[in-house]
């Protein structure tokens, strides 16, 4: 079995962190470029990941997250908002990256930035902001890769109030809006579900080969 597969079947959704535990700075800025490194579509990465760590700033945002104590038990908070109105300003920002980057200039990527702005805007604002989101989830599951191949717990979460998060920590003003949360560290020897045999369908009922 590959190493991939077996930190796979390691990893699960922790409900219960050691909060005596701190990820390391170098294995956070692991996490982090595992994230930086996430596809996307056209490759615009259309959010930020806010790393929530102020203690104060946690306890509130567990009253906007139902409860769920893994919110400020966990070492560190990723908090995935994508941008609710991608615009011109993003995309010369993007494409100014790729001519840097690639020692382009800008009739290189010319062609190529009139298609991605046609199709970026031409989205109606509602269905941008749900293109963006989904974005994050590619980034998520990076993170989730990366972290267990470090021995580093992991929780996806949907389940929180994103409107209050958003005024928690000012990415309304940004132009920003909370999509997805993951709180990041040890699980606690305490937490019961870490010995749960993972359920997921059998490969013949998840896959359709045609």
């Amino acid at each position: 079995m590959s190493n991939f597969i077996e930190n796979a079947q390691w990893r699960y959704a922790t409900k219960k962190y050691d909060s005596t535990k701190k990820v390391s700075n170098a294995d956070l800025e692991t996490l982090k470029k595992a994230v930086q490194l996430s596809a996307s579509s056209f490759g615009l990465q259309p959010y930020k990941v806010i790393v929530v760590e102020n203690p104060e700033l946690r306890e509130q945002l567990v009253e906007a997250s139902w409860g769920q104590q893994q919110i400020k038990e966990a070492s560190h908070l990723f908090v995935f908002a994508n941008i609710t109105d991608l615009d011109n300003t993003d995309l010369d920002a993007f494409f100014n990256n790729v001519q840097t980057t690639r020692g382009l200039k800008p009739e290189d990527v010319e062609g190529y930035k009139n298609f991605v702005a046609g199709f970026v805007n031409n989205l109606p604002t509602e269905i941008k902001n749900t293109w963006t989101s989904k974005q994050t989830y590619i980034a998520l599951s990076n993170l989730l890769n990366a972290a267990a191949e470090l021995k580093i717990d992991v929780t996806p979460m949907e389940g929180f109030e994103p409107q209050r998060y958003n005024e928690i920590l000012g990415l309304d003003k940004l132009g920003l809006n909370a999509s997805l949360v993951a709180p990041i560290g040890y699980r606690s020897e305490e937490d019961a579900t870490q010995h749960f045999a993972k359920v997921r369908k059998p490969l013949d009922e998840l896959f359709i080969t045609l």
